[in-house]
Parts: C-alpha cells; structure tokens; sequence
C-alpha cells in the first residue's frame, strides 16, 4: 500500500494557535497569539512541529514565511505566564517541554525549502531563535530583536547559543546573550542578524520579492545548498542541545527562575541582588535541593533550609 504524503490544508490540520496558508509557491505560517505577543505555549510547538512537517511534503510550495499575527510581535519567545502554572510547579516536566521545542526547530531546519523570517514586531527570546532558525530575514524598520535569558532565570541554548556567534561574531553574540539590551533594526541588519529592513509599509513587498528570487531557483540544488550551509547549525545543535535540555530541566526549580518568573508576572525587573545575597550567605540557588534540616522536635528530615519553622510538627528550626 503507498504512503500517502499529500501535505494537509490549514482547515485539515486543526490548528488552534497557527494560521496556514499558501499562495502560489509561497507557504506562510503565522503565530496566531497576538493577545500573548504570539509567545508560544506547549500547544504551538506542538503545531509548528506538525505544519513544518506538512510544508515539508508540499512539493507545490518553493519557500515558507513564517511571521506573527498583527503589528507588534513576531514572536516573544515562551509564554511565561504558562511556566509560571506549570513549569515551575513541576520542574520535571521542562524535559518534556524542551522535547517539543526541540523537535519545533529540528523539524524548521529540515523543512526542505528556504526559509524567510517576516520580523513584523518584537523578537525576544525563543522569538529570535525561531528568526535565527529561518534561513533569510526581513523586518519592518520599527523592530527590535532581544535575548532576555540571563534577565529571567533560564539561557538561551535552543539555538541562540550556538547560532549567534555564526550569524553575528563572538563579541556581538556575547553582548546579545549576556546584556539582553534590545537591538533595533538598523543595528540588527548593520550586524548580520537580518538580510532586510524596510519600512513597514514595505515590509510584504520585500518579503515576496525575496520569496519570488528563491521561487527562481532550481529546487533541488536549493535543498541541498541548504543543508550544506546547515552544517555548522546542525553540528554544533547536536553537541551542545541534549545536554542543554538536561541543564535546563534541572534548572528550573532554581530560585533564578522563580524569581526571574515571578518578577515578569508582577511587571518588575528581578532582584538580582537579592538572589547574589543569598547565593553569598551560603543559601545556594535552589529553591528546593541539598540545602535541608533535620526537625529536632519530631525528627522530620529534609525540611528547606531556609524554613524558620518545622511543616510537619510547628517546632522552630
């Protein structure tokens, strides 16, 4: 019996957070969460690993755009307020979490056909790994690009990492990583992080110029060009991914992401001078880990240190 590989209409897929559609040779993808800045829940890796596997089959389509519902975000990266209810509740489950995004950016990387970032807005975090991810870029004038890790308790190792220093040199890559300070777009194109920045009005009359030059090209010879030039991305993902999944899973319980969460719930920047204080004072940086007390009331073993008072029986520490 044949495989059947006919690629899926949007209707077909039933997508909740995505849109679909194509016109011509152009297939576009849009995050569909403009109320969230289009930050992505578990749900929409969910369905952006699926469409990319179904562009994949699409032999009709000769490039994807992938962009962001209405005019203020491509992406934000994840939805923060979704770790905060799940995440950092249960910290095992990052692992899982980390799965789908990573089969998300494996499967956008081996899609077949050239890839084009439609930055229409903010890029931050995993948003710019997802613009990184693309092939070419093109952004409205009026756009920042941001890596916000290091500012709420988790690092950029999805792809920003190990791509950044490739795309825009060591030193920028640091400073982007490190400092989270936004970058507009003059600077983003000035450094190599876009192909394109036109004002917003242009900004879909470049992204189908683009597109129609990739259409203009031989498919084959493009898939393949593609994967070669994918080889340092895809070298360096390997090495330094599974171990970054792991990393992370056991991160998150670390009181940096409870406050780095928490500080983005309550609309503040973290107290990053609090959470040095009690590294300093001996306290370490996990919300729950090896820092515990024994009850001398009522022998009660593995109580947080940090407790002033016993859970089980009241008794002081």
């Amino acid at each position: 019996m044949a495989v059947d590989f006919r690629p899926l209409s949007g209707e077909e897929l039933d997508l909740q957070h995505l849109e679909y559609s194509r016109q011509g040779p152009t297939l576009t993808i849009t995050l569909n969460r403009p109320e969230k800045l289009n930050a992505f829940n578990y749900r929409m890796l969910s369905e952006l690993a699926r469409v990319f596997e179904n562009a994949s089959w699409d032999d009709e389509a000769a490039v994807v755009v992938l962009t962001g519902a209405g005019d203020r975000a491509f992406c934000t990266g994840a939805d923060l307020s979704e770790w905060e209810d799940s995440l950092v509740a249960r910290p095992h489950d990052y692992w899982k979490w980390f799965g789908a995004f990573e089969e998300m950016h494996w499967r956008l990387r081996n899609i077949g056909k050239p890839t084009i970032a439609r930055l229409n807005g903010l890029v931050v975090g995993g948003g710019n790994e997802l613009n990184i991810a693309c092939d070419l870029a093109i952004a409205a004038d009026d756009v920042t690009i941001r890596q916000i890790g290091n500012s709420r308790g988790s690092v950029a190792a999805g792809g920003a990492t190990q791509w950044l220093p490739l795309i825009v040199g060591d030193r920028r890559a640091r400073e982007i990583l490190w400092l989270n300070e936004e970058i507009p777009a003059a600077k983003a194109l000035e450094w190599g992080l876009v192909n394109e920045v036109v004002p917003r009005e242009r900004l879909d009359d470049a992204v189908a110029a683009m597109a129609q030059k990739l259409h203009d090209k031989l498919p084959e010879c493009v898939r393949y060009t593609k994967t070669q030039t994918n080889f340092w991305r895809e070298l360096s993902s390997a090495m330094t991914v599974p171990h970054a999944r792991d990393w992370l899973t056991v991160h998150t319980p670390s009181y940096e992401t409870y406050e780095g969460v928490r500080a983005f719930r309550e609309k503040r920047l973290p107290d990053y001078a609090d959470v040095r204080s009690r590294m300093s004072a001996g306290e370490g940086a996990q919300l729950w880990g090896p820092e515990v007390v024994t009850c001398s009331s009522c022998g009660a073993e593995g109580l947080p240190k940090r407790f002033s008072h016993c859970g089980v029986c009241g008794a002081a520490l």
